[in-house]
């Protein structure tokens, strides 16, 4: 009996494993995938979006390769420079993939509702970050991001609408969290505005003005403010997700 129950165990776990298995193939969770089809996927959304995108990799390929291979021939023995070369141009086609693939992501949302959420995606894990916040019928939208230089508020849409809509959510803020510093950003492609390909850079530039240990203070904070918030008048549909971003830039 002992004998059976064990062999029926076995299989069990035998079968859990295999549809596992089958699952993890056929997802598109990109937390499913292993590494070479991270790779993979990653190439064929960049491709996909940046045509030069081969260029530049088989460049940074060629190039390392070549440059190792010139050190070998005046230092002995010449193949294992061709080996360095060929496994630091792969690492270098790889450096490249991930620079061309953070401007395709950028490419792909451009324009689209909500897309500053891609851009707060690239933001480190110092950052809560906290998509549409409010919106309204316009689908004007307000992001918020809390970390090291204290909470920057985010506006896409009309330029007229969103500093409204900013100074407002400025004051609410400052109003739960009392001398902490808010910064207010619109983002968009015309003058004092900051870019959607430009926007995660510009908020890493800003001076820090608390510490790791306040952000979650201030964000625990904010979820009360964040509660008593109407329901978000956003359309139907599906809008850009930090994960898709996070997909095509980091692979995961």
């Amino acid at each position: 009996m002992a004998s059976e129950r064990a062999k029926q165990l076995a299989a069990e776990q035998k079968a859990t494993k295999n549809a596992e298995k089958l699952r993890r193939k056929n997802s598109t969770d990109p937390k499913d995938w292993g590494q070479v089809r991270q790779i993979f996927e990653v190439y064929k959304v960049t491709a996909q979006h940046d045509p030069k995108a081969n260029l530049y990799m088989g460049g940074a390929l060629v190039l390392t390769i070549v440059v190792f291979t010139v050190i070998g021939i005046f230092i002995k023995p010449w193949w294992l420079y061709l080996v360095f070369g060929i496994l630091f141009g792969v690492l270098a086609a790889m450096s490249v993939l991930t620079w061309r693939a953070k401007s395709a992501t950028y490419k792909r949302y451009e324009g689209q509702k909500g897309s500053a959420e891609v851009a707060m995606s690239m933001l480190s894990k110092d950052w809560v970050k906290s998509p549409v916040i409010t919106a309204n019928r316009q689908l004007d939208i307000v992001h918020r991001a809390v970390g090291p230089a204290g909470i920057v508020l985010i506006g896409e849409g009309d330029p007229g609408r969103v500093r409204a809509m900013l100074a407002t959510e400025a004051k609410k803020h400052e109003q739960v969290k009392y001398g902490v510093k808010v910064t207010t950003i619109v983002m968009g492609d015309r003058d004092n505005q900051v870019p959607l390909d430009k926007l995660a850079d510009h908020i890493k530039k800003l001076p820090k003005v608390i510490k790791t240990a306040e952000i979650t203070d201030i964000s625990n904070r904010l979820k009360a403010l964040d509660s008593m918030r109407p329901k978000i008048p956003l359309p139907k549909g599906p809008m850009p997700t930090s994960k898709g971003a996070r997909a095509a830039v980091r692979g995961r």
